[in-house]
């Protein structure tokens, strides 16, 4: 294979969560009388972790009241946590893909900026049979995406060297993390990011199948 080590970020390239990300947001916001937004709406609303997730859905005159946000972050956790895979559902063919990916000897490693509780439960739910080198979500103490700290923990857990992984996503945070890394790039055209974002990728697939003509050669 061309790559012996394959970041894959979770939400909109793994995992469509978008239903039940933007219920939840909606459950905490409703507590408050606050309006709504549609559940498509919250596709542009994603990235940087749930506290900026919240923080955009908020009306702007309420942004900058931390302790506010603080209350409807606690709000959307209570539910989201346990209400974290009742619409979410994988991309057509990664589940196949990924279990192709780990008995070729791949090392596989999700990298996402989803907080680590509900990283690893969506994990476990999903790919219970595949073998991962490294489950990261926003961890304390440890940089949110884009920044490279998370591609040099994963390679050093790998062992590959930066000219044989890359980096599978679907934003420019995904993108410029890869960057950053030093590492290859490649952009799913099904996630939250409109296609126009990911033009700096090193390329862009519109399928599972696409990818794995990519990742298996």
């Amino acid at each position: 294979m061309r790559y012996e080590t394959i970041l894959f970020d979770l939400d909109g390239t793994l995992l469509d969560t978008i239903d039940d990300l933007g219920t939840a947001v909606n459950h905490a916001l409703s507590k408050r009388g606050l309006p709504l937004h549609s559940l498509p709406e919250y596709r542009l609303m994603v990235g940087g972790g749930i506290r900026n997730l919240n923080w955009r859905a908020l009306p702007e005159d309420l942004r900058d009241n931390e302790a506010y946000l603080d209350a409807c972050l606690a709000d959307f956790l209570e539910y989201y946590v346990s209400h974290i895979d009742v619409h979410t559902r994988p991309y057509p063919g990664m589940q196949e893909l990924l279990r192709e990916l780990s008995s070729r000897g791949a090392s596989l490693a999700v990298t996402s900026n989803k907080f680590q509780a509900g990283t690893e439960k969506l994990v476990r739910s999903f790919f219970p049979d595949v073998s991962f080198t490294a489950v990261f979500g926003n961890r304390k103490g440890a940089p949110l995406k884009p920044d490279p700290a998370i591609v040099e923990e994963v390679l050093k857990l790998s062992g590959s060297p930066k000219e044989k992984a890359v980096l599978v996503g679907d934003s420019s945070t995904d993108i410029k993390t890869a960057r950053n890394g030093c590492i290859d790039s490649i952009a799913v055209s099904w996630g939250f990011r409109p296609r126009e974002e990911l033009s700096e990728a090193g390329a862009i697939v519109d399928s599972a199948g696409e990818l794995a003509g990519i990742l298996l050669g």
